[in-house]
């Protein structure tokens, strides 16, 4: 079955009641036993629930996975993975990557006696300095949040491999349509599904993808134990997201290019960080590894000034300031201010996180209309 016929069919059934085509809302917590221990595999919602269910049998399905699961956000996600290791266990993890991500290793799992170090993985091969016998976890994301560097993903595996590590790639900035990490060599994949899975901005949630059993009901085993599961609502209004996840796609690639391009050549604007630039670094890995380059991209203003990035993210009119990313429509960031305000600021500026720089989310809205919001704003 190809990608876009999974997004509607992929490890999707008619309801076994009425035979509805979309999975009901079950909006119960409890379920009726005929004995105790008597019911039909469902017994009370926080462990199972059929929304959710058929959600996680969909996430399994368009990231080409065995088992998937459905968390009440993606940090929560990330939690559960980190809930894998115990004291005296390391990480390394992507040194770009999303500010909840690491406020969450640094905050609070580096307080449990788990170590965490912060590479450079442009080059993979930077990574092998850093493994030792305490290394459980490669932590990565790419495209990276928000500098959209590329990580080679076989290469990481292939790493982790040679030295019993599980790799997790965080496939958000991608999605599955663009990109499928399992199929790379990762053992898991996660996504915020409240970004472009969801994609109206109108749900949070997150989202673990495997191929392996144990591994899988070791995460089966901390997301019932913990409890940072979604609820029924927010598990249809994911199924509803996935449904268009392709055709959403498609414009957000389409637009995203014309933007890059648009401010790429704008007199005002220093650099534009986007994968599909020929000159942007690892672009021939995206071509490997992506099937196009996603609406997602950086810029920075000439002369690098905090107080002209703002005075451009407060003009805009059609990209919506705001958190967030991967909806129908499109949103401009202040990556130190807002998303990765929770990074120190020396340890930001390291990765090019400086306070002149802006991201854009590029909607599904029409091409011109966007560009000529960008040029009122730059002018």
């Amino acid at each position: 079955m190809k990608f876009n016929t999974k997004t509607i069919h992929g490890k999707q059934h008619p309801d076994k009641a009425y035979g509805a085509v979309m999975p009901p809302i079950y909006q119960t917590s409890t379920y009726a036993q005929t004995t105790p221990g008597g019911h039909k595999g469902f017994a009370y919602s926080r462990s199972h629930n059929p929304t959710r269910h058929a959600l996680e049998n969909a996430f399994a399905s368009i990231e080409n996975g065995e088992f998937g699961l459905a968390f009440g956000s993606g940090l929560a996600a990330i939690d559960a993975v980190m809930k894998l290791l115990k004291p005296g266990d390391e990480v390394i993890s992507t040194n770009d990557l999303y500010g909840g991500t690491y406020r969450l290793f640094t905050s609070i799992f580096e307080g449990f006696g788990i170590k965490f170090h912060f590479v450079g993985m442009e080059n993979a091969a930077n990574i092998e300095n850093y493994i030792n016998e305490k290394t459980k976890l490669i932590w990565v994301e790419t495209p990276t949040n928000p500098m959209l560097n590329i990580i080679d993903i076989k290469a990481v595996a292939l790493i982790a491999k040679k030295h019993g590590v599980l790799l997790s790639v965080d496939n958000t900035f991608a999605t599955p349509y663009l990109q499928q990490p399992l199929d790379l060599g990762a053992d898991i994949v996660m996504h915020s599904a409240t970004k472009y899975i969801g994609g109206h901005s109108d749900l949070v949630m997150g989202a673990l993808i495997v191929k392996d059993k144990d591994l899988a009901d070791k995460l089966y085993f901390i997301q019932n134990a913990s409890g940072a599961i979604c609820g029924p609502q927010d598990s249809f209004l994911a199924l509803r997201g996935i449904k268009t996840l392709h055709v959403r796609m498609q414009r957000h690639c389409e637009n995203g290019k014309a933007v890059a391009e648009y401010l790429a050549s704008h007199p005002k604007v220093e650099s534009v960080y986007w994968p599909g630039f020929k000159n942007h670094l690892n672009h021939n890995i995206a071509k490997t590894q992506m099937k196009d380059f996603g609406g997602m991209l950086s810029f920075n203003t000439k002369g690098n000034n905090y107080e002209e990035a703002i005075k451009v993210v407060e003009n805009l009119k059609i990209f919506t300031l705001a958190e967030s990313l991967g909806g129908v429509e499109s949103l401009v960031g202040h990556p130190a201010s807002m998303t990765h305000a929770s990074i120190p600021k020396a340890e930001r500026e390291k990765i090019g996180v400086v306070d002149s720089l802006i991201r854009l989310s590029v909607g599904i809205e029409d091409e011109e209309d966007l560009i000529n919001d960008l040029k009122q704003a730059l002018g």
